[in-house]
């Protein structure tokens, strides 16, 4: 018996009618009149949506369902009973939320799903999409099982495989969305949304791509997921839906704001999982765009200020602080107001029995705990405290819960910096060990490590309990080791953990040098080009510049001497280790595969354009599409893509046979054939005990012990020197200086590396190499004396080896690599640019021209930055001869300068590729002085971008020159180059010698006021 569709008060007739026939029908009759009257109420309930016509056609269907079938026939349509009852209870659970409603009709509905429907006039799709939605109501109420979820995926799957409209679709797959975000709340994110959930959220964005209200929900879900999991494929997949959502809505329209609001979110999420400077880069390019769009009165407005200013911060941090790059200050002009914690907390402190705060209420309390970090005034930190204490204990499962237990305890430390009080370090300990062994802390957790570190090291340093030590040296494997955390980060802990480990005998101290050494070359990628990659080093010098001295003396203590070796190698001259690898050889490559060989040429060399190229001008671009990212910005994504892709290649080549070393590290049999010519005197300046390390090519290397005092001597020698030059080279002060320098370096370094020398059977006059490090790299080592001789006459060091430098064992090594044409007679390229203050400029040129060799000149006009660069190419000698110039914490603006004042730049210089190159004099003032405030062990000077260039052999200044000394040392240098002797030597190998001889002549010249500083002054790099 049907029920039709009447008007409502049709319907009160009809249900008036049907209930006075019931009463007038035998028991066995009633049957079909008691099910159409259940069905009437329902449908008065549903234009009425009177609860009492829904329970009453509950009590009737069950009731139909139970009485006995009418005159004694076939029993009635049981089917068609049981949907109504399970329909209307579904309706009643939907409202009253009441557990055993939800029960019975999943049950009744489970029950339906699973029989032959259409014989019974029972619409199967309506079934399947009643009970997708009374499994949502069950999932959100927690009164099911984890399966729940992936039911209602197969059930969606069926309404998408089925004929019915779009909308019911639709529908039951945002209910199976809503769903899985009641279960991923209250999970506290822990456990990933279930994978069949996930493809069916697929399949239906595939087959309705149109629906934004899909697109954003699978989004959701994969943001989700990558919460949990991070995986950059659930990234990449959520943005690029949210991306194809942004460009297909009009501008402002719901769905675009929430799709932009993800996609920041996101973006934000990924630069706090791993730190790595593109991601920063992205999530600042999709905070701006969002706040280019948004009003002043958006809600999220000033969390997102607050974490464009903290992104921003990171990047002002990896650029080492460097003029250009934009830091938090800008962001935060709009967020000023403090809030009223007070009445804050008292709405916290209100029992109100709920489980997660409304989202209007819960963005004011992110406003809030956002908004401490500006707080310097004591009552307003105890006031945040004291909110922050609240907030845990009232919603300690809410999304903002570890925010507020991070806050905590950045207040507290705050408070107890202004206070002193123990009381606020201890709670900000307690607190953060708690928050460690909660699953929820996630991303947060390197955070959480790094801050427990920081505050038990401060209660260490006070109290000095060996429980605090125990657990920093648990906490600093966990942070140094946590790839979620970013690079800088991770060195530094590092480097603490090795500093305290080795301070008090832990024998954890070996594997913290061993992570803070293979961490400090992956810091410079967070910078792209040269001079941020500097600057970042100079940001961490403290670090830096100890690190691989301290690592390396600690293998010495240990008598691990050639790994000491290797240590140093690797910890030095970053910058330029990491150019020259983007110049490796590809001859082997070749031979194995053509293709890839050509690839990783064309990578490599965009790199290195990349990396030389200057920081673009500009951070604020306007906001919009991608391509309009700031120039910084962008910068950084091309050289993230290249360097993916430099990865991938090395990774392919290291499994091939002979491939598998390929780009690591020099091994020690590697290394020491630098010493292949001579040995190489390696001096490592470690506060924790500096020594002299010779390493021999066919004999174990040596260790020359030293006095307990020789890393200070060292030191105060340094600052005597650098102290007396700004009285002035030819002050009577500078002259006094430099003769104390020469003879406290002889006892300090020459007496026994010469008597170490003898010991090894190293003859005098042999060619022997000086790899210095820290304070010894400013000082003159080639020059110590003057030593005493059986003849009473003053010699140096000099005057018994022929001494040259290299920055490291692999320049010399790449120096030491043969060309072709090596020994045939090499042309010379002049490079003279004179001025009123070089008056024997062109007498210097004279002697050049008058080599017994081919002689090109550039002088004045013709000698322009582009035009030397050129003929360099046609030249395997180079002499230039004008001023060099410094610029104090500038390196790679050092310079020639040549005419009208054009600069030939240490960049320019790097830029270029010179590979028959041989041999440059470089008769030009600083040309290897290190500029003020430079790091030392980087060797950023002239001299060393002229062998990295591709010249084997450079002479160089370590400091000004005198006009009149390039005339008398290149007569006599040239005519030692190319006299003759010494047939089958190459002829930049003849420089060192000639350089020595030539100094010699120079320091004899007594009569001409000839000062020390004048031939200590040139020194020779290279092979």
């Amino acid at each position: 018996m049907d029920v039709p569709h009447l008007p409502l008060q049709n319907l009160d007739n009809y249900i008036s009618l049907i209930q006075n026939l019931i009463s007038f029908l035998p028991y066995h009759l009633r049957t079909p009149c008691v099910h159409s009257l259940a069905m009437a109420r329902f449908q008065r309930y549903m234009l009425t949506r009177q609860r009492h016509d829904l329970d009453l056609s509950i009590l009737r269907s069950t009731e139909a369902i139970f009485l006995p079938p009418p005159w004694g026939g076939a029993p009635p349509n049981i089917i068609q009973i049981f949907f109504s009852i399970s329909l209307t209870l579904f309706h009643r659970a939907r409202e009253s939320r009441r557990p055993k409603d939800v029960k019975h009709s999943v049950m009744y509905l489970r029950f339906l799903h699973n029989q032959p429907l259409e014989i019974f006039n029972v619409p199967p799709d309506l079934v399947t999409e009643v009970f997708v939605h009374a499994l949502a109501i069950q999932v959100e109420l927690d009164l099911g099982q984890t399966q729940d979820i992936e039911e209602m995926a197969v059930l969606c799957l069926e309404l998408l495989d089925s004929d019915i409209s779009i909308t019911p679709s639709t529908d039951s797959i945002m209910a199976l969305f809503r769903a899985i975000k009641a279960q991923f709340v209250r999970w506290d994110g822990l456990r990933e949304p279930p994978k069949k959930a996930i493809e069916c959220l697929r399949e239906a964005n595939r087959r309705l791509p149109d629906s934004h209200q899909l697109s954003i929900a699978l989004a959701c879900v994969l943001f989700n997921r990558f919460n949990i999991t991070y995986s950059n494929d659930d990234y990449e997949e959520a943005t690029a839906i949210l991306d194809k959502v942004i460009a297909s809505c009009p501008p402002g329209g719901q769905f675009q704001v929430i799709a932009l609001h993800m996609v920041a979110f996101l973006a934000q999420a990924r630069s706090v999982f791993d730190g790595k400077p593109v991601n920063v880069e992205y999530a600042i390019y999709r905070i701006r765009t969002l706040l280019g769009g948004s009003s002043v009165e958006e809600p999220f407005r000033p969390g997102l200020i607050q974490e464009l200013a903290r992104l921003q911060a990171i990047r002002f941090d990896d650029s080492g602080g460097i003029d250009g790059i934009q830091d938090a200050n800008s962001c935060n002009s709009e967020y000023s107001c403090r809030p009223s914690f007070r009445d804050l907390t008292e709405s916290l402190a209100e029992p109100n029995g709920v489980k997660s705060l409304p989202i209007t209420t819960e963005r004011q309390h992110l406003e809030a705990l956002l908004s401490t970090p500006r707080f310097t005034n004591v009552t307003d930190i105890v006031e945040a405290i004291e909110y922050c204490r609240v907030w845990l204990t009232s919603y300690p499962h809410s999304g903002l819960a570890t925010l507020a237990g991070i806050t905590l305890c950045l207040l507290l430390l705050r408070a107890f910096s202004y206070t002193d009080k123990m009381d606020y370090l201890n709670e900000a300990i307690s607190v953060l060990q708690d928050h460690l062994i909660n699953p929820g802390v996630g991303r947060c957790r390197f955070m959480v490590v790094g801050l427990l570190i920081s505050s038990v090291t401060i209660r260490f340093n006070r109290l000095y309990r060996k429980e605090d030590f125990n657990e920093l040296m648990e906490l600093f494997p966990v942070a140094v080791n946590d790839r979620r955390g970013r690079t800088p980060e991770r060195f530094t802990r590092s480097c603490e953990w090795a500093r305290t480990a080795r301070f008090f005998g832990h024998p954890s101290a070996s594997t913290a040098y061993d992570c803070a050494v293979s961490l400090i070359q992956d810091t410079l990628t967070f910078a792209p080009t040269l001079e941020i990659q500097h600057s970042r080093l100079v940001a961490m010098r403290h670090s830096y510049e100890t690190l691989p001295l301290d690592s390396a003396s600690y293998l010495v203590h240990m008598g691990r001497l050639p790994e000491a070796i290797e240590t140093l190698e690797r910890g030095r001259a970053l910058l330029w280790s990491e150019m020259r690898g983007l110049r490796t050889s590809i001859d082997q490559i070749r031979a194995v595969d053509l293709h890839i060989a050509d690839k990783f040429t064309a990578i490599n060399r965009n790199l290195e354009m990349l990396t030389l190229t200057a920081l673009p001008d500009g951070n604020g671009g306007e906001v919009g599409s991608f391509e309009e990212m700031e120039p910084f910005g962008r910068l950084v994504v091309e050289q993230q893509k290249l360097l993916d892709d430099r990865d991938k290649i090395i990774s392919q080549l290291r499994t091939l046979p002979s491939f598998e070393n390929f780009l690591k590290a020099s091994p020690f049999d590697s290394l020491r054939s630098a010493a292949a010519r001579g040995p190489v005197i390696i001096i490592n300046h470690c506060i924790w005990r500096p020594d002299i390390l010779i390493l021999i090519h066919d004999s174990p290397s040596c260790l020359i012990h030293t006095p307990n005092d020789f890393y200070s001597r060292a030191n105060k020698l340094r600052d005597r020197l650098l102290d007396a030059r700004k009285k002035g080279l030819d002050s009577d002060e500078y002259e006094v200086a430099l003769r104390v320098v020469l003879e406290e370096l002889y006892e300090l370094v020459g007496r026994p590396v010469i008597q170490r020398l003898s010991e090894l059977n190293v003859p005098e006059q042999s060619r022997v190499w000086w790899c210095p490090t820290s304070a010894f790299c400013s000082l003159p080592l080639h020059a110590m004396g003057p030593i005493p001789s059986d003849d009473g006459a003053p010699r140096y060091f000099l005057d018994l080896y022929i001494p040259s430098y290299t920055p490291t064992l692999s320049a010399l090594i790449e120096s030491n690599k043969h060309g072709s044409k090596m020994l045939e007679k090499p042309s010379i390229l002049l490079v003279l640019q004179p001025d009123a203050s070089m008056e024997q400029a062109l007498e210097e040129m004279q002697v050049v021209q008058s080599v017994n060799t081919r002689v090109t000149t550039l002088i004045s006009a013709t000698a322009t930055p582009p035009a030397v660069l050129e003929r360099l190419r046609d030249h395997r000698f180079a002499h230039i001869v004008c001023h060099g110039i410094l610029e104090p914490g500038k390196p790679f603006d050092a310079s020639f300068k040549l005419y009208r004042d054009k600069r030939l730049s240490l960049l320019d210089i790097v830029r270029s590729r010179l590979p028959d190159a041989e041999f440059a004099f470089l008769a030009a003032c600083h040309t290897a002085e290190l500029t003020d405030k430079s790091l030392a062990d980087e060797a950023l000077h002239l001299t060393a971008a002229m062998q990295y260039c591709g010249f084997r052999s450079v002479v160089g200044t370590m400091w000004a020159m005198a006009d009149t000394d390039g005339q008398h040392l290149a007569r006599n240098f040239y005519k030692s180059v190319f006299s003759g002797k010494k047939q089958g030597v190459r002829y930049y190998e003849k420089t060192a010698r000639a350089l020595r001889d030539a100094v010699v002549k120079l320091r004899s010249q007594r009569g001409r006021g000839m000062t020390l500083e004048r031939w200590v002054n040139f020194v020779h790099y290279g092979a």
